[in-house]
């Protein structure tokens, strides 16, 4: 059978459904193509199973540290089998919600098959040819496994996606990787009681940049979480079906060391398209074309910032400009904005410390340690510390760094005045109540306001002249 179209989406996650979404409002004549299941990869193995077991852990943990308010309980009893129970059947229903779409579109708009290019603009899916004015690659990724682990491991070796199916917790896991994903696992399974170590290549722990928080990282998880870093070489051997690594014996190996994009097996060698000098594809983030073709690439097989909301604008872009082309609109994309949900949290908004080394811009760094800050001490979780980055020249916030309680929330906060690019005495400015963690991002702001010597504003503007220390604060 032969298919024509404007716009072939090759991908069905969240990247691929936005693109279906804007290149439906041009044109009719778009194919989603999708080789393996629909569904994305937030709620089917990602964002929302991931939350799901770190509720449980969180949980657990509360009972744990219950006698620290001077209220006892029992030490808590993890029934796994009740937990995993949960996180399948919450993560089958936020995945129901995604197919329930899916299959409301017209089913003409809609192939299963595995698609390959065999010419510019022509796609062979699984035997059907489909000719497209323009196609969306949109096909995700997967996890990096180093070579010959598969083979030594066998089932004992798992990514985070076989997490999510399991019918009971393990005894011991192995977790490779102190990324986001290799970090919130781990301590996830740790608080509910499985026996786990965390390995790592490097000293990193987590996406922080900035040269004092990251030894801070490392310092709050090692006092919780058993973690070996700076641990390469990594051979790991099966014996006696038991995973041997750094000495000790664990069910289960998981391995969350990175991910690749899925752009091989596509038939890109048909295609004459342009790649930087390290091999990567030349794509514009603003418009989502790769070189000057009607190829656009979304969502996580660019692997630029591999998040939700950034697959879905990426998405929009590259099904909007499909589309339209040859017609190419610029877009703008949002400030930046990263979570960690691990126990203390991490965010990152706007632009890093490492970013701004690079591109040489001068800046200015305000400091908090939520040690002695007043609302976290009351909620016993008064650790982590807050960096602040504002342009030496301006006092606008370029960007932020923290570990810390409620950095999910503060990260939006800030994000958000990145995007709008508020100066630190416009932030000043902004009410802050009292008591909130949010003062300890006052108390960042004001030390920063100091050091960057501005011109003072006018009195009857500025409303955070009173610097009196409230308590805590």
């Amino acid at each position: 059978m032969n298919h024509s179209c404007d716009v072939a989406i090759i991908g069905a996650g969240t990247a691929g459904m936005a693109a279906y979404r804007a290149a439906r409002v041009h044109t009719e004549r778009v194919l989603l193509i999708e080789a393996a299941h629909y569904g994305t990869t937030c709620a089917r193995v990602g964002c929302m199973p991931s939350k799901l077991l770190i509720a449980a852990a969180d949980a657990a943990q509360a009972v744990r540290e219950a006698h620290r308010f001077g209220v006892l309980a029992e030490a808590p009893r993890v029934d796994g089998r009740a937990v995993m129970q949960r996180v399948r059947s919450e993560r089958d229903r936020f995945v129901g919600f995604v197919l329930e779409t899916v299959h409301g579109w017209p089913e003409a708009t809609r192939l299963f098959g595995r698609a390959r290019f065999t010419a510019p603009g022509v796609l062979d899916v699984d035997g059907q040819r489909v000719e497209a004015r323009s196609v969306v690659i949109a096909t995700g990724s997967r996890p990096v496994i180093p070579p010959g682990w598969r083979e030594r491991l066998g089932s004992r070796l798992i990514v985070n996606d076989d997490v999510f199916d399991w019918v009971d917790l393990p005894r011991s896991v192995a977790v490779v990787g102190a990324g986001v994903i290799g970090l919130e696992l781990a301590l996830a399974l740790h608080r509910l009681g499985v026996r786990v170590r965390l390995f790592a290549r490097g000293e990193r722990v987590g996406p922080l940049t900035d040269p004092e928080l990251q030894p801070l990282t490392r310092q709050l998880f090692a006092e919780e979480l058993p973690m070996t870093l700076s641990a390469a070489p990594l051979t790991p051997t099966l014996e006696n079906d038991q995973v041997q690594l750094g000495g000790e014996q664990f069910d289960l190996l998981l391995c969350a060391a990175g991910r690749h994009g899925n752009l091989d097996d596509l038939g890109l060698e048909h295609l004459a398209l342009p790649r930087d000098a390290e091999g990567h594809p030349a794509i514009d983030r603003h418009t989502s074309q790769w070189g000057d073709a009607p190829v656009f690439v979304a969502g996580d097989v660019t692997n630029d910032r591999p998040l939700l909301h950034e697959a879905a604008d990426a998405g929009r872009i590259a099904g909007d400009n499909a589309a339209r082309w040859p017609h190419v609109h610029h877009r703008p994309r949002r400030a930046p904005l990263a979570v960690v949900f691990s126990d203390p949290q991490i965010a990152i908004a706007g632009a890093t410390h490492a970013e701004l080394t690079a591109t040489g811009v001068a800046f200015d760094t305000g400091r908090v340690s939520f040690a002695d800050q007043g609302r976290s001490r009351v909620m016993l979780a008064n650790r982590g510390g807050l960096h602040v980055y504002a342009e030496r020249s301006s006092g606008r916030l370029l960007g932020a760094e923290m570990i810390g309680p409620a950095a999910e929330h503060l990260g939006h906060l800030l994000a958000w005045c990145v995007q709008r690019g508020d100066t630190v005495q416009q932030m000043l400015d902004s009410p802050f109540y009292h008591p909130v963690v949010e003062e300890g991002l006052r108390t960042a702001l004001r030390q920063l306001s100091s050091d960057l010597h501005l011109p003072s504003p006018p009195i009857e503007t500025c409303l955070d002249c009173d610097t009196s220390a409230e308590a805590g604060a």
